[in-house]
């Protein structure tokens, strides 16, 4: 077992300014993350939280919800005297980008709480809210100058996923942030890239010289990227009946995955140099006619059935989802890349609600082997060659090989050779937002997305969008709860003489 290297350096002192601190995201994710960081002592010696809010509520309130937040979403037992002494730091103030004048008086309230703490000046904004309400509030911060970087103090504004709905949203909120706010300033954070294994996926490729050398067409034979969910629409049917399958997931976490998976060597391992070619090999995703992306890709929309214990109703019976719904729940696409290493190599992406199990990962097939030396050895009991990247419900990477079986004679299996986080390393569970938190406020911007990355994802997501639309309910297939998603999605990889790793 091997305690990983401790981060050293701690943060300069800030203040960490929380709107939507009520919120849900707030209470599970960036409260516990904070915790975690204090529990490590990386948090700043000078620091303080400020939560926004639109209606007038005490500290003490508010830092009583924390605290019950804090407890039901840790995780890692919580030391009561740490816990209080992170949320006495907490202030509540009260602004709303609907009420410009709320916005001055929260100026004077945060100059005279960071004179008090002594925090130098240097301001993180998090934006826990919905994506509505990125550009008032945004407008409103340029407005008062409080992004304003002067006197060598630091301002950042940190905004949550989607980042827009379809191309032209996604180009008109990068150009409203970039009037208010230089690209360096700002953190487009997706909490996949605070994953472990995702991060892994860099040195997994290029800290070992047995993986490089055979990352191409010439060796590799398709990708798979699967993240699927066994939860159903739940209570945000509102949300997600407008937003839907490939909105919610492929712009950012997919394409985040692909794009490290598919990224040529930076010349450095730096943020400008690593976000440059993660947006090259994203802007390098062949764009689809209407026509090609109907036959590229499928789209389902889950029935009622059991997972477990647990029965889930039809989608277009959950709460705030209307009956004649065509939104999807299930999206499965093939793409191709048009540069040197990957052409011919297709990339097969799928992501879905309500499916039999809970699962992301990242498989790279490698192509066969020639047969003839094993001509007598059956086809199919020849193993395929895959490196599977395991993010979750486990972490950890897995080699699927052949092998000789013990024994007189040449009989081959196919064999795993795993790694799992777990069995190695002594790391407390996260949430996987401190990685990012902390990122935000030593100002790396490796894991984060610049504004050329978001367009170009969402540059290949839209001929789907389009061709969906104009198609409307035609082409919407169903499947069942609790099932491995429609069997049209199948089509996708038998078709190229292909299949989808099992969901198990």
């Amino acid at each position: 077992m091997t305690d990983p290297a401790p981060r050293q350096k701690k943060p300069d002192a800030c203040s960490f300014v929380l709107f939507g601190v009520t919120g849900d995201l707030a209470h599970r994710l960036v409260i516990p993350a904070l915790y975690n960081l204090a529990a490590t002592d990386l948090l700043p010696d000078n620091f303080c939280v400020v939560g926004v809010v639109r209606n007038p509520m005490s500290n003490d309130d508010l830092r009583d919800s924390l605290m019950k937040g804090l407890r039901q979403f840790a995780t890692r037992k919580v030391d009561d005297a740490l816990a209080t002494r992170m949320l006495e730091c907490v202030t509540c103030v009260v602004a709303d980008p609907g009420q410009p004048a709320s916005f001055d008086q929260f100026r004077e309230q945060l100059e005279k709480l960071e004179a008090e703490r002594r925090t130098s000046g240097n301001r993180l904004f998090y934006l826990a809210v919905p994506p509505s309400a990125f550009a008032p509030i945004s407008r409103e911060l340029g407005r008062t100058g409080m992004l304003k970087e002067n006197s060598g103090a630091w301002r950042r504004l940190v905004i949550e996923k989607p980042f827009g709905t379809d191309l032209a949203s996604a180009r008109a909120l990068n150009a409203e942030l970039l009037k208010i706010a230089e690209e360096q300033q700002l953190y487009r954070i997706d909490h996949y890239l605070g994953k472990e294994t995702v991060q892994n996926i860099l040195v997994l490729r290029f800290a070992n010289g047995m993986f490089e050398p055979i990352w191409n067409r010439n060796h590799i034979d398709h990708v798979q990227i699967t993240v699927a969910e066994k939860l159903g629409v739940g209570h945000r049917g509102s949300f997600y009946d407008v937003t839907g399958a490939l909105r919610d997931m492929v712009p950012n976490h997919l394409f985040q995955l692909l794009s490290l998976v598919a990224m040529e060597p930076p010349a450095r391992f730096e943020a400008n140099a690593v976000r440059s070619e993660k947006a090259e090999v994203l802007a390098a995703i062949q764009t689809q006619s209407e026509t090609d992306a109907l036959k590229d890709s499928v789209r389902g929309q889950y029935l009622g059935g059991r997972i477990g214990d647990d029965e889930i109703g039809d989608y277009r019976k959950t709460e705030d989802v209307r009956p004649d719904s065509i939104t999807e729940t299930y999206a499965a696409l093939k793409l191709t890349i048009d540069n040197w290493r990957w052409a011919g190599v297709p990339f097969y992406l799928r992501t879905g609600k309500a499916l039999g199990a809970k699962r992301t990962e990242v498989a790279i097939k490698f192509k066969r082997a020639p047969f003839a030396m094993f001509r007598d050895t059956p086809v199919d009991r020849l193993s395929q060659n895959y490196l599977v990247i395991s993010i979750e419900p486990t972490q950890g990477i897995t080699l699927q090989f052949n092998t000789k079986v013990p024994g007189p004679t040449i009989s081959i299996d196919g064999v795993e050779m795993k790694f799992r986080y777990k069995d190695y390393f002594n790391a407390e569970p996260s949430t996987g937002y401190e990685t990012l938190i902390y990122d935000c406020m030593i100002g790396d911007n490796i894991l984060f997305q610049r504004a050329d990355s978001v367009e170009a994802g969402w540059q290949a997501v839209q001929p789907f969008l389009d061709a969906w639309k104009k198609a409307g309910a035609s082409g919407l297939e169903s499947y069942q709860a609790g099932g491995h998603g429609p069997t049209e999605a199948d089509t996708l990889l038998t078709r190229d003489g292909r299949n989808w790793r099992k969901l198990t």
